[in-house]
């Protein structure tokens, strides 16, 4: 359904071009702007999320690097010989001491076959190794409670108090101090030389507010200038939803621990087991956040494990690009706008005045001009040419009237003159009629060419003036006003090729007996303005001796063709090697053979096929005709041209020229819609 078009639009050319004018810039322009913003917003939020997923994943690694040590660590010692040695008669204890500050642990203990269990809490029972070859994974994630952490290690207790601090958000909690304690703990059997289980060493890494070890993994994550904008990344170990070792601050210089993750964020991971990835307001202030729970050897959640940098940063980075974008485009669409209406109104107002010339000389005012105007663009030439046609006008009416007088004058006579000699007047008509055949016969010949370049030459004339009417409005169509000048000239080029090789009896000229060398010399002198242009070097192998037989400008038609093509193959560069040979075969004929070979990119898969056919070209700006017609004026006087590759392991394209010293009709009629063309 067509929209009805406003009365103050379609009546006045001055509010089209207002509206054409101002409708892109307070339209398109806005509604650009909002998409650049959403899209931007988007795809900077998923920067930033696939940049804390990335970093977790490196904490991870760290962690379960720490993890494998703690269980390689336990069983290099369970496994040594000193071991062994310090159990039979040595200083143990001293033993033990010394192979727990190489490992980095926070306890590494002995207990003896007798009684395996006696030390062991409840919850470390079931890690006990049950056999040999132990499992690939020695050490776990243990979740103990403060009596279980005193008969490991009663040392370590007073680490575990940890005061829990309100945290909003928060899932409600009654206890008021965290005093379970999460260790990363391993059991190795102790081996006699007969493979008897002689006691057992457990070895373990204490979390609960280990600095050291929370403090290496944000060096890791985040070394210093790895995040832009001020921004300071974090990293936390949780026991349940409590922060027990972190360098997230509460303060200054006091660090968050005992503070709680948020119940959002507890549900979706310790209860459902999900990664999170999205803001979270970590203590005080939101951060890009990663949590992943940490898993016990029952494969309970018993922890999480976080990374995360400061989001604040980035917002306020996001803000100010698309604050300086919306300004920018607002100044921008503020210049277009006033230079549009100024433009619209360099338009309107001489065809308003155009207009008013017209009405007045309607209403019988032949004298009314539009006179000069200060534009200088179509428009201007537009009203001067009124002018000149009103002054046409004004004189042929008045050249009309006399000349009517006159022709009357004449008809009388020739009326009598007529009557006088109808023998005369027989022969006039007879003459008349032979004219006019062979003017049909003229016009029929030339209308081939007429009736398809008048088109081309009305399309171009309006194109040209369609660039000039538009002015910088026609730089957004610019490329595809570009490709129709380009297919214009193609159009004409083609109906001249077509002409010429359907009439070539009209285009030949004498045969003579040729030097193919001199006439290569003298083509290079012909393209020496293409070859100037270029870093080409120009080869010559020069040694025919045979004459050739052909139409020297024919000849030359098709050689420079070659050479064009040649040039058009290496716009960087490169050689362009002419060679000339002697040839003959076993049934008498003989001839030269030229070679023209470039350093380009060569022939693609397919093309060699289809190189001389018409219309087949490979240049965005070529018609295909060239190699075609090239073809056919070899092949007039039995001559040939192949195409292939070159064969010294190079790339390029080679082009053999078959010339006969003596020219005759070609053995085998070619039939050039099979050939490959140029």
């Amino acid at each position: 359904m067509r929209l009805p078009t406003p009365r103050w639009l379609a009546t006045s050319v001055r509010n089209k071009l207002l509206a054409m004018a101002l409708l892109p810039l307070l339209v398109v322009f806005p509604l650009l702007v909002l998409a650049i913003a959403v899209w931007s917003s988007v795809t900077y939020d998923r920067l930033l999320i696939t940049k804390v997923r990335s970093d977790l994943a490196v904490a991870r690694g760290y962690f379960d690097q720490t993890l494998a040590e703690v269980g390689s660590g336990t069983r290099g010692v369970a496994r040594s010989q000193r071991l062994l040695q310090a159990m039979t008669g040595g200083d143990l204890a001293a033993r033990l001491a010394a192979d727990r500050r190489e490992l980095g642990l926070d306890f590494l203990l002995l207990i003896r076959q007798d009684d395996p269990l006696a030390r062991l809490p409840a919850s470390v029972a079931p890690l006990l190794p049950t056999g040999t070859p132990m499992p690939a994974r020695s050490a776990q994630i243990v979740r103990l409670s403060r009596d279980e952490l005193a008969t490991l290690a009663p040392q370590l207790l007073p680490r575990l108090s940890i005061p829990l601090v309100a945290t909003r958000n928060a899932a409600p909690d009654a206890r008021s101090t965290e005093d379970r304690a999460l260790v990363l703990l391993a059991l190795q059997p102790v081996l006699d030389a007969s493979g008897q289980r002689k006691a057992l060493l457990v070895g373990g890494l204490l979390l609960n507010q280990n600095l050291d070890f929370i403090d290496h993994i944000n060096r890791i994550v985040y070394p210093e200038g790895a995040l832009p904008f001020g921004s300071e990344g974090t990293a936390t170990l949780f026991l349940d939803d409590v922060r027990i070792t972190t360098n997230v601050r509460l303060f200054q210089d006091q660090r968050a621990i005992g503070t709680r993750v948020s119940q959002t964020v507890r549900d979706r991971v310790l209860g459902q087991g999900d990664t999170w990835l999205d803001r979270a307001f970590v203590v005080n202030d939101w951060y890009v956040s990663a949590y992943e729970p940490l898993l016990d050897a029952a494969g309970q959640r018993v922890g999480m494990l976080y990374v995360g940098f400061l989001e604040s940063p980035f917002r306020w980075v996001r803000h100010a690009m698309l604050a300086v974008m919306g300004l920018i485009f607002l100044a921008v669409m503020a210049v277009s706008a006033w230079l549009s209406v100024r433009w619209a109104r360099s338009i309107f107002r001489p065809v308003e005045q155009m207009n008013r010339t017209m009405q007045r000389v309607e209403d019988g005012e032949s004298a009314a001009r539009v006179g000069p105007l200060p534009a200088r663009d179509e428009l201007g030439a537009l009203a001067g040419h009124l002018d000149q046609l009103l002054d046409v006008i004004d004189d042929k009416t008045t050249a009309l009237r006399r000349w009517g007088e006159e022709l009357d004058q004449k008809v009388a006579e020739r009326t009598r003159e007529l009557e006088e000699s109808n023998a005369s007047l027989r022969l006039a008509q007879q003459q008349l009629v032979k004219s006019e055949k062979l003017a049909a016969i003229g016009q029929l010949t030339a209308s081939i060419a007429h009736e398809i370049n008048n088109p081309i030459a009305v399309m171009q004339g309006n194109l040209d003036l369609i660039r000039e009417a538009l002015g910088v409005h026609a730089l957004p169509l610019k490329p595809e006003l570009k490709l129709l000048d380009e297919q214009i000239e193609r159009m004409r080029l083609i109906v001249t090729q077509l002409l010429q090789y359907a009439r070539p009896t009209e285009y030949a000229g004498y045969v003579e007996a040729l030097d193919l060398n001199r006439t290569v010399h003298d083509c290079l002198v012909l393209v020496a303005h293409l070859l100037a242009q270029t870093r080409i070097e120009v080869v010559r192998d020069l040694q025919a001796t045979q004459r050739v037989g052909l139409n020297r400008q024919e000849l030359q038609q098709v050689i420079i063709n070659l050479l064009i093509n040649a040039i058009q193959a290496m716009p960087q560069g490169g050689t362009l090697h002419l060679a000339t040979r002697d040839w003959a075969d076993e049934h008498g004929a003989r001839g030269a053979l030229l070679q023209v070979q470039d350093s380009g990119p060569g022939l693609a898969p397919g093309v060699a096929e289809r190189l001389f056919r018409p219309f087949f070209t490979t240049k965005n700006d070529g018609n295909g005709l060239g190699l075609w017609i090239s073809l056919g004026l070899v092949e007039r006087y039995g001559g040939g041209i192949s195409a292939g590759h070159r064969e010294d392991g190079h790339s390029g394209a080679v082009f053999r020229v078959r010339l006969l010293t003596e020219p005759q009709a070609p053995a085998a009629v070619n039939t050039r819609d099979g050939r490959p063309g140029g």
